[in-house]
């Protein structure tokens, strides 16, 4: 700061007006400012690019897998195209490593989906239904999914997705486009985002347009 502000004095005067030596000598010194200035900026910027570069899908599994149990409130938006207003949901969400997820919906009525390995099980009110997920393959794959992203397990997420990763380990957005023409024919993309090793937000855009957000809140362990 104080070298520029010399070379700044003298730029302003007309000391170098009549003189073919200073001229040479300021155009050098103001070069040599240029160059050094880019170089700070540079070298000032090296550690984030270095940061962002070393970020990747490896490193955000790494993370997520680290969690054993979570549990967390969601609120949901479902937007449809015969609907004038999105239909909204709430409650909360369960997970137990490696593939246990529970979703219970409070609001506007209650619901329970819990998936235990292989096994969908959906509970509204008195009546309970039971769902091998094998004899459900897109319903297996949409699953996987989110629970596949929960447990760090990129092996399982591609098998039916491509994946991709943007952001930072601080705000990331995972995106997840279905690999197989009959997923495909159902969900569009997936997109995962969160912070470090907790996922905020899940959006799915299905392939009639329809789509919906959820938003996930960590709570307490209970």
């Amino acid at each position: 700061m104080i070298l520029k502000k010399i070379v700044g004095g003298f730029v302003g005067t007309n000391l170098f007006a009549h003189n073919p030596l200073l001229m040479r000598i300021n155009s050098h010194l103001l070069f040599a400012l240029y160059y050094i200035r880019h170089l700070l900026v540079a070298l000032a910027l090296a550690p984030a690019i270095s940061h962002a570069a070393d970020w990747d899908i490896d490193q955000l599994m790494r993370g997520l897998a680290q969690t054993q149990s979570d549990h967390a409130s969601f609120v949901e938006k479902k937007f449809i195209a015969m609907l004038d207003k999105p239909v909204e949901s709430s409650g909360e969400l369960f997970y137990s490593a490696p593939d246990h997820l529970e979703k219970r919906t409070l609001k506007p009525k209650a619901e329970s989906m819990t998936v235990d390995g292989g096994m969908l099980v959906i509970e509204r009110g008195r009546q309970k239904h039971r769902l091998q997920l094998q004899d459900y393959p897109e319903l297996a794959a949409f699953i996987d999914s989110i629970r596949g992203t929960l447990a760090g397990d990129r092996k399982a997420l591609e098998r039916n997705y491509r994946l991709s990763l943007d952001g930072t380990s601080e705000h990331w957005t995972l995106q997840l486009l279905p690999i197989d023409e009959k997923m495909q024919a159902v969900v569009k993309r997936i997109r995962i985002a969160g912070g470090r090793d907790a996922v905020r937000s899940i959006e799915i855009t299905q392939a009639d347009g329809d789509s919906s957000l959820m938003l996930i809140e960590k709570l307490a362990a209970p």
